[in-house]
């Protein structure tokens, strides 16, 4: 063996030593190019694809959301995943670990998440929160202003999932999530994560979004919130982008029926800022796909085409005017 080989076969051992800790990083495409280039880096690759179709979320989560796809050959979504509301960050965002050994199987790793604290403001002082709590009398969430801690009973929405999902291909939705067990009426499903934008910053990403759409199948997830005063004027307004950094909840597609989720506004003791949270309106069998009203269609007159085959289907979906 001249010293030319033994140099190559050296430094595919040494790739392959690493290739555990590197090939994570990759996006999906390099990820398949890595793993044609030998049969070593074909294991590595395919262990990797296996853990990231079992958890969309990345174990962020109580419990994992598999992918399942019998539509085509796309595996699954890439997009970086976060339990709870964030900061915009820079258009180019960083390759974040995903399908490697570390961290799977540990548990949950929650986020605090970023809060904007009002100043000076009082919450309880409970030591176990019932209904005497003055935050439940006020209609808030116990937060950052109060003394009880997370296991605290009136934190229902700030614990991360707590029933079990998936992901599944639609021929014509794209990817939909669905209950991967029975839900009850009335059940915290998730919150609405990904990033807390201003309304021009919304209006600037929306711009963009709509001149990508008209070429391609891009699908953006960015949801606007209107909070009414009983005038009909808006008091508040809500953007969260989770088309680039998001939870399981951008993969709730819309229905004209208004589906089978509710939202609601939920806020906490001591946070300046509300988080959008979804419930189940009804009973949700299993396999059954969710999904809830994007909002007004008469506002999108040359919106996309919708396939919730709804009986009061309007055949468009609803968008935000920017």
């Amino acid at each position: 063996m001249d010293k030319q080989q033994r140099e190559k076969e050296d430094e595919g051992a040494l790739l392959y030593r690493f290739a555990h800790l590197v090939l994570p990083y990759l996006e999906p495409a390099d990820l398949a190019s890595v793993s044609a280039t030998c049969k070593a880096l074909h294991v590595v690759s395919k262990a990797i694809t296996s853990r990231r179709i079992s958890d969309a979320c990345r174990y962020l989560e109580n419990y994992p959301i598999p992918f399942f796809n019998s539509v085509d050959s796309e595996l699954y979504p890439n997009s970086i995943y976060t339990p709870v509301q964030t900061l915009p960050t820079s258009p180019s965002i960083p390759s974040l670990c995903w399908g490697g050994d570390i961290g799977g199987g540990s548990g949950p790793v929650r986020r605090d998440p970023f809060v904007v604290r009002v100043e000076g403001a009082h919450g309880c002082d409970c030591e176990s929160c019932g209904s005497n709590c003055p935050c439940v009398n006020f209609s808030r969430e116990c937060g950052p202003s109060c003394g009880c801690g997370s296991e605290c009973g009136n934190r229902l929405t700030q614990k991360g999932l707590s029933v079990k999902l998936k992901v599944v291909k639609d021929r014509r939705k794209g990817w939909s999530l669905c209950a991967a067990d029975f839900i009850p009426k009335g059940k915290f499903i998730c919150e609405y994560a990904g990033e807390l934008l201003t309304t021009e910053e919304a209006r600037n990403r929306q711009r963009l979004y709509d001149k990508i759409s008209k070429s391609s199948s891009f699908s953006p997830a960015l949801l606007v919130v209107k909070e009414h005063l009983p005038s009909g004027n808006v008091c508040m307004r809500i953007n969260i982008d989770a088309t680039r950094i998001g939870n399981i909840a951008r993969f709730i597609n819309h229905s004209c029926d208004g589906g089978n989720l509710c939202t609601l506004i939920v806020r906490s003791s001591g946070a300046l800022l509300p988080r959008v949270c979804f419930f189940s309106s009804r009973d949700i069998l299993e396999n059954e796909e969710l999904a809830f009203s994007y909002g007004d269609t008469t506002l999108n007159s040359t919106g996309s085409q919708c396939f919730c085959s709804s009986a009061c289907c309007r055949g468009i979906l609803p968008a935000e005017h920017t």
